[in-house]
């Protein structure tokens, strides 16, 4: 058993730690009313392999995995991406969330579809429940900014990831989400109809699709605990925490070799450099949706 701590019970298949902490409490409901992301009714291990293959980052992290290892999804929502990756390998994928009600929509469909080489946990990051060298990957997308202290999450998360392990962070840039930020205010002053006209991914929302418009508007315009962060952060991060940094989205450079592959070294290249690339995050597609950059590190 990878556990640090036994202390936990076994509800309707979900192992869940008892949540102490306020801020983990808070956002765990938060996405109780609408778990993001949400299934469709006529979803199968068919259609999720179809929407993991069409992803580039997705289909090449699950190749670069391999088989018979070790993973953990940090932040797993309804763990659409850890039963992606569990589907047709002998991997042990652990999908970790706040949300008891999004792992259980989670665990239903891995039940449905007879996916059994996953396991669902609800738990803090902060408690620090599992043991030391314990996964060979940590996938940790869009997470950490919604913690009380981001950089406290991350240091919790380093020593549970094997030496010459790798860790996927993805995180809102501070100067790449000023779209997302200028849409806030619209919502917050013109309401749903004005911000639906603004965000390109609710334009590409049907409009019978209420649940998945509600999840979106809630996840990027009301969340109650949010931060943002820069490269030079996030490489001091990596930096004090024997991380070696391997590559990240987008480059730290234009000018670095884009035939690379994602979990192939790369260069850090210069602070000026860093910077125009995050004020291009503006401009980009992730700047237009939510402004959110990934870094790649690897244990040493």
């Amino acid at each position: 058993m990878v556990f640090n701590n036994k202390n936990f019970s076994l509800k309707d298949g979900i192992i869940d730690f008892d949540l102490k902490d306020a801020v983990a409490s808070k956002v765990g409901k938060f996405y109780e009313e609408d778990p993001f992301p949400n299934y469709k009714i006529n979803d199968n291990k068919h259609t999720i392999l179809q929407i993991g293959e069409r992803n580039l980052l997705l289909k090449e992290f699950k190749e670069f995995i391999g088989f018979n290892k070790f993973l953990i999804e940090v932040g797993s929502g309804t763990c659409q991406l850890s039963n992606y990756l569990a589907i047709g390998t002998n991997n042990q994928i652990y999908a970790f969330d706040s949300s008891f009600h999004s792992l259980k929509i989670g665990k239903n469909f891995a039940d449905k579809n007879n996916i059994q080489n996953i396991k669902f946990i609800r738990g803090d990051i902060f408690d620090k429940n599992f043991k030391d060298e314990s996964f060979d990957f940590i996938w940790c997308n869009g997470v950490l900014h919604h913690t009380k202290n981001p950089y406290e999450s991350f240091k919790c998360l380093v020593p549970c990831l094997k030496k010459n392990g790798y860790i996927l962070l993805g995180l809102y840039n501070k100067i790449g989400r000023f779209r997302t930020k200028f849409r806030k205010y619209v919502y917050k002053f013109f309401g749903k109809k004005a911000v639906i006209k603004l965000d390109p991914v609710l334009r590409n929302i049907p409009n019978d699709s209420q649940d998945k418009i509600n999840a979106w508007i809630k996840d990027q315009y009301t969340h109650p605990v949010e931060h943002t962060h820069t490269f030079d952060e996030i490489l001091s991060w990596f930096k004090a925490n024997n991380i070696e940094f391997i590559n990240s989205i987008p480059g730290c450079s234009s000018f670095n070799n884009t035939e690379k592959k994602l979990f192939e070294k790369t260069s850090e290249a210069t602070f000026f450099e860093r910077i125009l690339q995050q004020f291009l995050i503006i401009f980009a597609r992730t700047g237009s949706e939510d402004g959110l950059f990934i870094f790649i590190g690897k244990k040493k």
